[in-house]
């Protein structure tokens, strides 16, 4: 009878410290998985700072970039826009006009025919609206 106890206390024992070594195993790979997570976040960082970019720039540039395929669908397909929707048409180009500025031409070739197709039709609004502008005040 106390061989049946001895051996069920140490069965018990067993049992947990097994449950701790698995524990212990999930803990080890989360750890190792936050440190290779870290270690490419400072990687990505360290390469955009020797392109000479900084972090805040590259990330608006990424948001610009997901503007500027918006703005080019909605520049070729809708020819005529009210007022309103120049006006939102043109500051959002303005934004995206910035935020390429600051990045190195090499970083957005692939994008540079949305970039040129966006800037025709921001320059066509501002020479409707100069326009408009113009006759709007010669007749006054």
């Amino acid at each position: 009878m106390q061989k049946t106890k001895r051996h069920d206390i140490l069965e018990t024992i067993t049992k947990r410290e097994n449950k701790r070594g698995g524990n212990m195993t999930i803990l080890t790979i989360m750890y190792i998985l936050l440190f290779v997570i870290f270690t490419l976040i400072a990687s990505a960082v360290l390469q955009i700072k020797s392109f000479g970019i900084k972090v805040k720039d590259f990330w608006t540039f990424i948001d610009a970039n997901q503007m500027l395929d918006k703005l080019y669908r909605f520049a070729n397909q809708y020819e005529n826009m009210s007022p309103q929707e120049q006006l939102i048409y043109l500051s959002e180009a303005e934004k995206i006009f910035k935020a390429f500025d600051n990045v190195p031409d090499a970083l957005w070739e692939e994008e540079y025919d949305k970039y040129r197709q966006v800037l025709k039709k921001y320059k066509d609004i501002k020479m409707l609206r100069w326009s408009e502008t113009s006759t709007k005040n010669t007749k006054n």
